[in-house]
Order: structure tokens, then sequence, then C-alpha cells
């Protein structure tokens, strides 16, 4: 994928500086809080752990708290670039850690090359973190320090670049030998890199039953043999003293080809040399040790693994990482040591061979994913991985006697993992993942604004759709240049030139309108109209999907969708939809932006579109049909309408969970409802799709939560459309112009039946 400068700078930059920041998890509302959060109420805990250092993990954030270090001497790509240039690197691997499994990080980078002072630098920070997470150190320094921080401290230490790549290419290559019916112990393994994570590997392979005659270890030098000068001691321990010389001698037979090392060393004719059905993980980043595609050309036959995300089997090493260390922290283990990490291997291994569940298929556009050659080791998506790995790591922790809180209810547990994380906090990177499979041709009506052209340059460089840019070639031009966006191979139209298109499209309006007042020559000179032209685009099927609204108000904005496209069949009420993503998960709020009073036979259409839709997204709709009343416990025309409408609902869609009339905090409050209301459908799990009685309320309530209340807001969702058009709001940002063309992609993509929702 290609990265504009600008965009990444402007990504850590804009805003607050860079990716992460420190929230309270209590109320500072009050006095009494500030007493009870500080002095003197402070004092209480502090005295309890000063008699019990165990309930430091009680009274602090320390049980879900790692550390993140580095000194930046080996920096993926980049080398040796110091501490202070190593941070963003290290707040993404935090990012990456509360994403995935819950986890708060605080990155830290020491200035400091000597390994004995960054040991005891990192040492003396036992009293703040679960667990330590080295990243991005130097070999040999980081065999030592790994070492020494793991026999000194008394919570986990790992270093990721070590031990990621070789639990996940580990998971990858027992599944590879089981496709073509080898042995570990039987096969030649040749391994091209000798750093940190190449050691790791082959050690962790040694591990798993690969015998160190078998396996050849080559350096930028050659094959590492016992009688080279020199070496240090990790590279030695994979010595061989068989006559081989280069890469090109020690490949020839070789069952195994292990990557860790630079692109394109592995030429054609080396891989033509290797022995029946190769395994070949080229795991170099980001150009492999031998093209993919060359690769499968070469030998038919080959099984092939590499760091990318672009081609199957991809070794990522967040599939490891964070449910290896929540499945630590959650025993309180002592260590990360080989029985978790082995653990670990087997849990990614065997979920490789479960039956692939529907949000993951839909995620990558691929009804046929299943496990085979293509298919190893789990995608990263997958919302098994944490209720896989981490009981399988906190199972291994307790059998081999470092677990200081052993689990009893690991059915509870279960449960507590996926709360860890959310409903889903994956849902865009589902739906952009899934729209990279299928991209579809999205027209943009407003293509000279600056954010839409930064918008089409993400959209056109991760090919989540195919974009048009509707306007003047030249204005568009100018405004491209002006902020630095390539527009290179982008389709644009001018509607005041594409007369052809205009006389078509225009005749396809005509016959829609002529009856309300519309002649054709009325229709040719509407069509100039890049809104009306883009509409018209999507019903002749020159466009899969339609994008406005950035500039102009809604309505005026919809207006050229709803004459030319219009609903689906039997759909009498267009309605809109926003998804509210924050960290208590993600909700739906339905009808925002269309219907300004519905009635109950409205708004029981709109709770139809609405489950639809929710369940199209991956989610099993819990409705909540809200009022300022509780059951019935005031009188109104508000509760009268929407009790009136939950009983038609409930009827007419039994399948569905539906309660009303409720206020909004009771319908998320469970134990509320279980006191005052048990009876209530919502009292178990809650909700998280409202319906709101009237427009006013639900526009005011999604602004509110936008711009206050810390929720990202993606909208809104046009229901009932015939076919995929998108509104924006006013000033929509360029992400959120992104997520919305995304959404389309999906929508377009299943009504051509790419994608079976």
């Amino acid at each position: 994928m290609s990265i504009n400068k600008e965009d990444a700078l402007n990504y850590h930059s804009q805003g607050q500086p860079g990716k992460i920041e420190v929230v309270p998890t209590k109320l500072l509302s009050s006095q009494l809080d500030l007493a009870l959060a500080y002095s003197p109420g402070v004092a209480e805990p502090c005295k309890e752990i000063a008699a019990n250092p165990d309930d430091v993990y009680k009274y602090t954030a320390k049980g879900n708290l790692v550390a993140v270090i580095t000194n930046g001497t080996a920096v993926l790509g980049l080398g040796n670039i110091g501490p202070a240039a190593a941070k963003p690197v290290m707040e993404g691997k935090g990012v990456l850690f509360k994403k995935f499994s819950g986890i708060d990080v605080f990155d830290i980078e020491i200035n400091s090359t000597d390994p004995d002072d960054f040991i005891r630098i990192v040492e003396s920070l036992e009293p703040t973190f679960g667990g330590i997470n080295l990243e991005d150190i130097k070999a040999p320094e980081c065999f030592k320090i790994e070492q020494e921080l793991r026999k000194r401290m008394n919570i986990p230490v790992m270093h990721d670049d070590q031990h990621g790549t070789a639990i996940i290419s580990s998971a990858a290559l027992l599944n590879a030998l089981e496709v073509v019916g080898k042995s570990i112990a039987e096969v030649r393994i040749t391994i091209s890199g000798a750093g940190a994570a190449a050691i790791s590997c082959t050690r962790l392979y040694h591990s798993l039953g690969a015998r160190k005659e078998n396996i050849v270890m080559v350096d930028i030098d050659g094959v590492i043999r016992k009688d080279r000068q020199g070496m240090p001691e990790a590279q030695m321990e994979f010595a061989t003293d068989r006559d081989l010389r280069q890469l090109s001698d020690a490949i020839k037979g070789a069952d195994v080809f292990i990557g860790l090392s630079a692109g394109g060393v592995l030429k054609a004719e080396m891989l033509t040399s290797m022995a029946a059905n190769p395994i070949v993980f080229a795991m170099a980043n980001p150009t492999p040790e031998i093209d993919y595609n060359l690769a499968i050309t070469t030998r038919p036959d080959v099984i092939m693994a590499t760091g990318r995300s672009d081609y199957p089997n991809q070794v990522n090493n967040v599939l490891g990482f964070p449910f290896i260390f929540r499945g630590a922290l959650d025993v309180r283990a002592t260590e990360i040591n080989e029985a978790m990490k082995l653990a670990a291997v087997k849990a990614i291994a065997e979920l490789a061979k479960e039956p692939v569940p529907d949000i993951v298929n839909k995620a990558y556009g691929d009804n046929t994913i299943s496990f085979g050659k293509t298919y190893l080791i789990p995608k990263p998506l997958d919302p098994r991985l944490i209720t896989s790995i981490s009981p399988a790591v906190a199972k291994a922790a307790i059998a081999s006697g470092v677990a200081r809180k052993p689990i009893t209810n690991w059915e509870q547990y279960d449960i507590e993992l996926q709360q860890r994380i959310g409903i889903d906090q994956k849902l865009m990177t589902r739906m952009i993942t899934q729209a990279k499979g299928h991209p579809k041709k999205v027209v943009f009506a407003e293509a000279d604004h600056p954010k839409i052209l930064k918008a089409v340059q993400v959209i056109q460089n991760e090919r989540i759709a195919i974009p048009v840019l509707l306007g003047d070639a030249k204005k568009i031009a100018e405004v491209a240049e002006a902020i630095g966006v390539n527009i290179k191979g982008i389709e644009i139209l001018d509607p005041n030139k594409a007369e052809e298109n205009i006389q078509r499209y225009a005749e396809v309006f005509f016959k829609k309108r002529q009856r309300k007042g519309i002649t054709l020559s009325e229709a040719q000179e509407i069509m100039r109209n890049r809104d009306y032209f883009a509409a018209a685009m999507v019903e002749t099927g020159d466009a899969d999907a339609f994008i406005s609204g950035l500039t102009h108000d809604y309505a005026e904005s919809i207006k050229p969708a709803l004459q030319l496209i219009g609903s689906q069949k039997d759909i009498k009420r267009i309605a809109g939809m926003y998804i509210m993503i924050n960290k208590k998960g993600t909700f739906f709020f339905s009808d925002v932006t269309m219907n300004e009073n519905p009635t109950a036979e409205e708004l029981t259409e709109i709770v139809a579109q609405t489950a639809k839709t929710v369940r199209f997204l991956g989610f099993e709709p819990k409705i909540a049909m809200l009022s300022y009343t509780n059951f019935g416990s005031s009188k109104g025309e508000v509760p009268n309408k929407v009790a009136k409408a939950t009983e038609m609902a409930k009827r007419k869609y039994p399948d569905l969970i539906i309660e009303g009339d409720i206020q909004a905090n009771v319908a998320l409050d469970t134990a509320l409802q279980q006191e005052m209301y048990p009876f209530s459908a919502l009292a178990q799990e809650g909700a998280n799709t409202f319906i709101f009685p009237d427009l006013a309320s639900g526009n005011i309530a999604y602004k509110l939560l936008q711009e206050i209340g810390g929720t990202e807001a993606i909208g809104p969702l046009l229901l009932g459309m015939e076919k995929p058009v998108h509104i924006l709001q006013m000033g929509s940002s360029v992400r959120e112009i992104v997520n919305m063309t995304a959404v389309a992609v999906v929508q377009a993509a299943d009504l051509s039946k790419n994608i079976k929702p």
C-alpha cells in the first residue's frame, strides 16, 4: 500500500499529538471524588498495599498495564534510529494491545544502548507494570536483555520481535506440514536470516520437534558453519558442519524455507531445487524473500506464507502478543514460559482448522475460507482469537506453576474476555477489509472539495472502491495539486461536457417524473446538476454507489436520489441510521435524519429496516423503543405512540428482541431492569439498537454524543433505498467519508450477490 508522507505526518500530529492518552476510569466530578482519588482518601489503598503487596492488583491498574519498552536500536525497516524516533512505533504497539485485547499500555523509550544499564532501568519498573513487552532492540544484546530481565523480574517479560514471529510462524508451520503430510522431525529446514526473530523461530521449531541436524541457518555472509570465527553464541547454536557455503547450497532438497532476512534473496531457480511440496515462509517486509506470484508460478506445489496482508497466510504478530499477554496478566503469571508459548502455538494452529464464522467470511469477502494451503492460520480480524489463545496461555501458566491467581470458572472468563474488547471494536476495520475484497464503482458529486479528494486518495490507495469524480477536470486537478493529492488514473466526468450521458440520463429521469411536471428539456438541464448526474449513474448501472452531502443541506442532497433511485419495493418510509462507537461498544441510532414525526405504523417499518441493516453489519439487534417513560408510567402522545409501535413490532417480527416504551438510560442499565422491570426483554443484555420517537430527539442525541460524549458517529446510513446512496453530514471528516464509502461498497457488493449477508 502506498502511504502519502503528509497524510502520515498529519495523522500523528493533528488534534492532540500522538495516538494515545490517559483517561480516568473513576468519576471526578465533585470535591468528594477528588478527596477519594487523591489526598486524603488515597492513603487507604496505599496502607493496604503496604501491608499486603499483592493488593496492588486490587487497588491499581497494574494488573491490566503493560510497558512497551525500546531503545530504538532495531526499529523494523528503519534500523538504529534512537529512542525518540521509535516512540511513534511504540505508541502504535500500545494501540494494538488496547484494540485487540483491552490491555492498557505506557510506552517507554530508554536512552541507553548499554545492555546492563537498560536492564537496570527496566528492572526498576516492576512495581508499575503487570508485564513488559520489549520491542525493537538489536541482536545480540536483545538476547541478554530478555534473559536477564526474566531472571530478575517477577512479572511476564517478552521480546515480541523474537517470540511473536516464532509463535505465529510455528502455528503456520505445523499446519503446513499437516497439509503436505510431512513430519517436523524429518523435514529439512533452511533459515534465511540470523537475527533475533530467526534465532527465536528456530529454537521454537526445535521445541516442537525439529532436529538440529536438519536445520541450516544462513546470514548475509553465507551458511553459519561451526568453523566460522567471531560469531555470537546465539547464532552458533544452529551452526552446521555440513559442506554448505551459500543459500543456493543450503536450499537444495530442503522441505522448508524460513525467510527472516531481505527481499528477493530466494531466486526462482533455488525454489525449483527444493523437495516436493515445499513450504516457503518469506516473511521479510515489505518485500518478501521471493515474490508470492513468482513462487506459485515457479512451483505450483508450494505452500506460501508472507508478512503481507495482500497474500494468503499472513504471519502477523498481532495474532499473538495481545492475547498471550492477556492470558498471562489474567492469572498474574510471573513469566511467559515455554509452555505458555507452545500453548499459544497450538491454540492458533487448532483455530485455523475450525469452521470459519460468517463474520470472518464477510470481513474478507470470501465464503470459501477453510483449512488448507491458503489458510494455515486464522485471520487477524477473527473475533475468536482472544477466546482461543488467552485461555490456552492462562491454562498453561496454571499447569506450569507460574500463575498466582488461577482461574476456576472458564465460562465466565470467556465472557469477560469478550467484554474486554467491547461488542465489536473492529467494525469499520471489517467493513473496509470486506470492501477491499469486492471494490465497486462509487461516484463522488463534490469532487472539487479538498476533503473528498483526500478521502478518494485513501480509497484509491487501499483499493476500497473504484472512485469516479464529478466536476470540472481542470479545477479538480488544481485543487488536488494544491493539497498534494495524486489523482492519476482516477476517472473524472464533467456533467457539463458529457452530452451523451446527459441525453441518456435525462430520458430515464423524464420517464420517472413526466407525470410530476417535468419536461424532457427540463430533465436535460437538471442532469447537469452533479447530484442528479451521480444518482442517474447509479440508477443506470454506470456506478454502484453515490456519496454526496459534504457541502450542502441534507434534504437538498437526498432529493435527486429519491427521485431517480427511490426506495425498495413495499418500503413507504426511508430512514436514516447512525452507527455510534465508543469504548462501551457499538450502538445503532434510528431514525435520526428523515422522518420528523413518524406514526406508530411508520416506527414499526423503521424497526424492520433498522434490524435488517444491523444484522447485515454483523450484530444481533436488541431494540429499545425510546420514550420519556417506562412501560406506560405516564400517558402522552409520545409514550402512547411508542407503546403502540412496540406492540405492533413484537407481533409482526416475533424473532426480534424489542422492548418499549422505555427510557434510554434504563434500556442500557440491566441491573436496574432486573430489579424494577424483570419482565423486560432487554433485562439480561441491554439494548444496542435505539428507535427514536421523532426526528428531533434522534438528531439531538447523536450530535450531542458525537461532540461531547467521545463517540465516533458513522453515517447516516440511508435505510430502505433501492441502491446504495449515502448523504454525508455537512463538514464530515476524511475518515468519515472513507468509512461511508466502505459501507456503500459492501452494500453494493451484497446487492450484486458477491457477498451474502
